[in-house]
């Protein structure tokens, strides 16, 4: 599960100090997860989105749509088109968990296993037009509270990329490899009662990347990130949700962000928002509008 569970001991919607709790290995990339969800997620503040998701009667297929309203491309209304096939044509071998066709007419595949061994689950992604960008995954989670993964172009597999993460406790510890650099890139994060935090390092320790997240109460959670790359200025930005449906954050590029979300009706959520940039005095706003 990569949302930790908060839990308090105080009175209700109050946290209070709590003993670390368990966590499981998560993916590299997902262990400054819990407070990007906070500071990414949610954030509709340009152009006009219409998206749509289906579950059908067909072997529990999904269909879903993305479509962008009154956009400035050539197409008039540019959109992007998905299927999830849990068992394609009766076949419970594999799974299609992506076939996705956007607005450039453009495919992505991308299909999964997990009957070669329990421990074991295989990947394959591709462009439909590519052999060479055909990619194939393996993940290994047959050791307790760890997670490894090696990926690689299946007509290449010298570009790949492996990594391992391992849970201790309440924290979670990763490493990652590729065959650019003789460092690998690193990862940890830790979790205690309502605080988490995390750390990266990456292109041979030339890169950092900090993150914290603190559950004020159960209706409201605050964020901050701060990056340092190998070239360029440092950036940060802080944020909070409330109830999950009120979220603002603001950069270090005097950039201002706001998000509500809306439940209009069962299946139907508005989610609008708006950026100011203080410095170059620009507005911009957006709306979306999912039907599920």
């Amino acid at each position: 599960n990569l949302h930790p569970n908060f839990s308090s001991r105080g009175p209700p919607g109050v946290a209070s100090p709590a003993q670390p709790i368990a966590m499981g290995p998560v993916k590299f990339d997902d262990i400054p997860k819990v407070a990007t969800e906070v500071l990414n997620d949610d954030y509709q503040v340009s152009g006009y989105v219409l998206k749509t998701k289906q579950k059908t009667s067909w072997a529990g297929s999904v269909f879903s749509s993305q479509v962008d309203l009154f956009a400035s491309d050539k197409c008039s209304t540019p959109a992007k088109l998905t299927w999830k096939l849990p068992q394609p044509f009766g076949c419970t071998a594999f799974n299609i968990d992506k076939l996705e066709m956007d607005k450039g007419g453009q495919f992505k595949l991308e299909a999964s296993s997990d009957k070669a061994h329990k421990d074991v689950k295989l990947e394959c992604k591709s462009d439909l037009a590519d052999i060479s960008k055909i990619t194939a995954v393996c993940t290994f989670t047959g050791l307790k509270d760890a997670r490894v993964m090696f990926e690689c172009k299946a007509t290449n597999p010298q570009d790949f990329s492996a990594e391992a993460t391992y849970a201790m406790g309440a924290a979670v510890a990763g490493l990652k490899f590729t065959p650019k650099g003789a460092l690998p890139d690193f990862g940890l994060y830790f979790k205690h009662g309502p605080m988490f935090c995390s750390l990266m390092a990456k292109e041979q320790l030339g890169a950092f990347g900090a993150t914290g997240f603190y559950k004020v109460s159960d209706d409201l959670k605050v964020a901050t990130a701060f990056d340092l790359p190998s070239k360029g200025a440092p950036k940060m930005v802080v944020g909070l949700t409330y109830r999950g449906l009120y979220k603002v954050k603001v950069s270090q590029d005097q950039s201002v962000c706001c998000s509500v979300k809306h439940h209009l009706e069962k299946g139907f959520t508005l989610l609008g928002g708006a950026k100011y940039d203080v410095v170059k005095g620009a507005f911009s706003y957006g709306c979306q509008l999912s039907i599920e």
